[in-house]
Formats: structure tokens, C-alpha cells, sequence
């Protein structure tokens, strides 16, 4: 049987950032949780989305040549992609980029530095909604 047939199929993150050691400290900090692709470029990224569709996007703001908003953009103009759910990744705290990625659809953004914690919080948000409001509601 496979993993999917036991329904323990492990969710997919695409993780795209231009500095290594996010990626690194991305990786490892889901790599117990989840199946995690990086890429070091906006460029790379959507190559590997030509091929596979993964789970969730962490995306980088701030990268050349191609930054997070372009980047978004063209996910968002994909067919069977403009779905994925999208955390932005910034290093720096500008409204514009943020309204930006808001009206391209984010599901959330974070700050640089992030704690491993926040990060595996506001990725199980995006999987789990039901889990929040539950709480919630009570």
C-alpha cells in the first residue's frame, strides 16, 4: 500500500529565497513535518511549478532578478497553480509589498528573523483552518 492509500501522504512545500542559510533553517526546521523543495530563485521556482504542483509556497519578497510580488504574479496566472496557497517571507516591513501580496491572494506573511516555531504555526494554519476555529468557538 502506498503512502497516499494510507492517507499519510506527507504535504509538499516549495520554499524560494536568494540567501542559503533561510533555506537551510527552512528546511530543517520542516523536514521532519513535511516534503520541502528550495530554490534559490523566483526564475527556479516557477520551472519547478511548470512540473509539479506542491502543497504551499513560502516565497521570498525581496529577491533579484525576479522579486516575490513578480514571482506571485506569474504563479497566480498559472493554470492549476493560481490556487497554491502562498506565505510571503520579509525581511523588511513595507506596507506596499505586503498590500501587494494581499491582493495577489497571500495566505499570511512573515517577518526575517523568523523562530522555527512561528513558521510551523502559520504553515499548520494554512493546513489545518478547521483546527483554529474550532478553538475558537468555544
Amino acid at each position: 500500500m502506498s503512502e497516499t492509500e494510507k492517507g499519510t501522504a506527507r504535504k509538499r512545500i516549495l520554499a524560494v529565497d536568494d540567501t542559503a542559510v533561510i533555506l537551510t533553517r527552512i528546511s530543517n526546521t520542516l523536514r521532519n513535518d513535511y516534503d520541502v523543495i528550495t530554490v534559490n530563485s523566483g526564475a527556479r521556482a516557477l520551472k519547478y511549478l511548470a512540473q509539479r504542483k506542491p502543497d504551499l509556497i513560502l516565497l521570498d519578497i525581496q529577491m533579484t532578478p525576479k522579486n516575490g510580488i513578480d514571482t506571485l504574479r506569474e504563479i497566480r496566472a498559472m493554470e492549476d497553480r493560481a490556487d497554491i496557497p502562498v506565505i510571503m517571507l520579509t525581511g523588511v516591513e513595507d506596507k506596499s509589498f505586503v498590500l501587494a501580496s494581499v491582493k495577489l491572494g497571500i495566505c499570511d506573511y512573515i517577518l526575517k528573523p523568523f523562530s522555527s516555531d512561528d513558521l510551523l504555526k502559520r504553515i499548520q494554519r494554512v493546513f489545518e483552518p478547521e483546527a483554529q476555529t474550532d478553538t475558537e468557538t468555544w
